[in-house]
Parts: structure tokens; sequence; C-alpha cells
């Protein structure tokens, strides 16, 4: 570890995304920019402006079109639409900011999720998608998925920041709702795809670490706001409830399963690549499934929130929130 570099920013010594996000307290007020020049574009992505160190290699095998190209296409391409959409979405968050401490965080937030959005669509590049006409592929491929998914999403954040000038209300639903209802699926991204295409493993893991600190940092301002402000508790119950009957209209299990039957289809092609690779200790990933992958995020997605909402003060949301959200894998 670089001795300037604090451990959760650090791409050999920062913990998992589930690990990380589930444990780690970091303020708002420690993550200001200063912090980000120094641990983020000075520390994490050291040496890795595209998001990936220059020794990795995209494997000829992920090239070739077939089934496993065409799953991570496709994951690509919907993760470069979600960053597209927060990026947009957080910028009313900057606008709305009550405060310099918050108005920095989130600019640097944005900043994130607009880095995310070029490494995921760049790397779509490497996978045979010609530079020119990247993002009308990606809209083309995408767009059931941004009408069905994303779209209701993003109102729904627009509404509470934008219209409601609900800024705390906004945090709830950025980083409870959406950001944090996702992270299990980005841990089994990262581990999925690092020893089939390490270009991709090392892309999800320096968009991991990111949204290590995003969560934290966003649970935390939930939590400060709480303490002071208990009078709250009710109005930020509702933003969960409102959130909640939100992923109950969204149905998401045939984007996930198209892409994660291509994944299993094109793993057991080059089943000689994983022959002893653990998804997770005790557990090989060619003795995984669709559903059992689904049923993974689902139990980490959890884990995770009874973690998160015990430490926010509000754990009476644990079961409001348990197992709702949409897999993407």
């Amino acid at each position: 570890m670089t001795a300037d570099i604090p451990v959760e920013a650090d791409w050999d010594e920062a913990p998992g995304l589930l690990e990380g996000a589930g444990s780690l307290a970091l303020t708002v007020e420690q993550c200001d920019l200063a912090y980000w020049f120094s641990a983020v574009a000075q520390g994490t992505l050291r040496n890795r402006p595209l998001g990936y160190s220059p020794s990795a290699r995209t494997p000829d095998h992920m090239r070739e079109p077939g089934p496993l190209r065409e799953a991570l296409r496709l994951e690509l391409a919907y993760r470069a639409l979600d960053e597209e959409s927060a990026t947009k979405v957080l910028a009313d968050y900057v606008a709305t900011a009550p405060g310099t401490a918050e108005l920095e965080f989130f600019s640097t937030q944005l900043l994130d999720e607009a880095r995310h959005h070029m490494i995921f669509r760049n790397h779509l590049v490497d996978l045979g998608v010609p530079r020119g006409e990247l993002m009308p592929w990606i809209r083309e491929v995408g767009a059931d998925y941004e009408q069905q998914v994303l779209r209701p999403i993003r109102e729904f954040a627009q509404q509470v920041t934008r219209e409601e000038q609900d800024f705390i209300g906004g945090v709830v639903a950025f980083a409870v709702i959406i950001e944090g209802v996702l992270a299990a699926s980005t841990e089994l991204s990262e581990r999925k795809w690092g020893v089939l295409d390490p270009v991709a493993g090392e892309i999800a893991r320096g968009a991991a670490i990111d949204e290590i600190r995003h969560l934290a940092v966003g649970s935390s301002i939930v939590r400060e706001h709480l303490l002071e402000h208990p009078e709250d508790r009710d109005h930020i119950m509702g933003v969960l409830h409102r959130g909640r009957a939100l992923w109950g209209e969204i149905n998401d299990r045939e984007f996930v399963m198209h892409r994660e039957e291509l994944f299993q289809e094109g793993m057991l092609q080059h089943r000689e690549l994983l022959t002893d690779f653990e998804l997770f200790p005790g557990c090989r990933m060619l003795d995984t499934t669709p559903q059992s992958r689904w049923d993974l995020a689902a139990r980490w997605n959890d884990e995770l929130a009874e973690s998160r909402l015990k430490y926010m003060g509000i754990p009476e949301a644990i079961d409001l929130l348990r197992a709702q959200a949409p897999r993407i894998l």
C-alpha cells in the first residue's frame, strides 16, 4: 500500500465492494475535493487512465463472436447506460447541495460516474463495436432496458431532488434505493469476468472501489441527518416506501436472464480456463447457473442492506428492502 493513499482507495488493498460498503465509515467532510485528487485521481487511478493497468489484455477468445462475448457486450452496454443516467441525475444533487462539503462530494461522485460511463463503453471497442458507431449501438441494444428499467429509476430520483427539492430524500434514494441495491451485482460482475477477461475484471474492480466510497458517504449523510433531525425519520421511511414501490413495478428479469444464459453457454465453452476458479470460497463458478447467481446476488444484497441500514439508524427498513431490487449481474 502506498503510504499517502487511504486503504479504501488503494487498488491492491481496498476491500471488496460488499465488505467495504458493509463496514466502512466515511463522512462527507473526509471525502472532499482534496481527498478525491490525492486518493482517487493520484491513487486508485494512477497509471490506469482507461480503468485498467497497461499490462492487462483482452484475450483473443473475448474478441471472437459467440455467447461469452455477447454476454459481456450486453452487460457493458447496460452499465454504460446506467452510468450515463447516474451522471445526469447527480447534477441535481450538486445543484441542491446544502453546503460546501456536500457540493464537493457529489461533484466528485458525478465525475466518478462519468468515468464509469467512459470505461464501460470504451471496452466495447475492444470487443468489436466500431468506435464511430459506439453510442448508437449502445442505445439500440439497450433501448428496451432504458425504457423499462432506467427511465423510471431516473424519473424517481429527479422527482425527489429536482421537483421536490428534497436533498436528504435524494441521498436516501440514490445511496439506498438505487446504488445500494445494485452493489451485490457489481461485486458479482468483478468476480465473474476477472479470469475470462482481465480488462473487464480490472474495470469492474476500479468501479467497485468508487462505489464503496459512494455508499459509505451516502450512508453517513443519512445517519448524521437522523441524529440531528430525528423528527425526519417518517419522511425518510416514506422515501424508502416509494422506492420499494418503484422496484415492485420494474421487471428486469428478462434482461438479466438472457445475458446470464449467454454467459452460462460461453462459460462452459471455455471451462478449461475456470477448472478450479471459485466464485466464492467453496463454490466453483462452473457449478453455478443463471438462477443460482441471481439468488446469490439477492442474498448478498440482503446482507449489505442490513448492515448499512443498521448503521444509518433505520433497522426498521431492513424487511422493507429485503431482496427487492433488480439483479444486474
